[in-house]
């Protein structure tokens, strides 16, 4: 009978006390290798290699930071905003977008995205290159040299305002080429 009570008395706290289950975030200074983690957030000004890393969540690259992912798997997005350079590439499985924003330069290549590749007013040299995408793959208002081919893209090629007009071909979509992307 008492361990009931003590039963009862435990249940009652942990309903009283909801635990709140908290993401780690692993900020990522230098290189990491093939292990598991919630989210990776490269702080300003960092470089930082993934190899063969595994994130349940998102990988975020802040302001003037680097990141080099290779043969990842996210199951989030990647997402810069006023990077330095991002590049995602051999083998590389991201389960929702990648989103490059305001930046230098950045390349997804070799890679599987579930969700779209959005690149916007970034201004170094921009890369989308032999990947599967089951989205769209938009780029608006990108200043530099931007290369986008041999890709299967499910969704929509979107492409406007960039100046240089994006370069390559040989693209599969499912959707739509638009604007400047209509002949690649």
């Amino acid at each position: 009978m008492q361990r009931y009570t003590y039963l009862s008395l435990a249940a009652g706290v942990a309903m009283a006390f909801p635990v709140t289950a908290l993401a780690e975030e692993r900020v990522c200074r230098g290189a990491i290798g093939a292990v598991t983690l919630d989210n990776v957030r490269v702080p300003q000004g960092a470089r930082c290699t993934l190899d063969g890393t595994r994130v349940k969540g998102n990988i975020v690259v802040q302001r003037d930071a680097t990141l080099l992912a290779g043969d990842v798997v996210v199951v989030g997005n990647v997402q810069a905003e006023n990077h330095r350079s991002v590049t995602v590439e051999d083998g590389s499985r991201i389960g929702g977008s990648v989103q490059i924003k305001q930046g230098r330069a950045a390349t997804v290549a070799d890679a599987r995205v579930t969700g779209d590749v959005q690149y916007e007013s970034n201004t170094g040299e921009l890369r989308i290159v032999r990947n599967r995408v089951g989205g769209n793959v938009q780029a608006f208002q990108n200043a530099g040299e931007f290369q986008i081919q041999r890709n299967t893209i499910d969704g929509n090629l979107q492409c406007k305002e960039n100046r240089p007009a994006p370069v390559g071909g040989r693209n599969a979509v499912g959707g739509n080429k638009e604007d400047q992307c209509r002949r690649l």
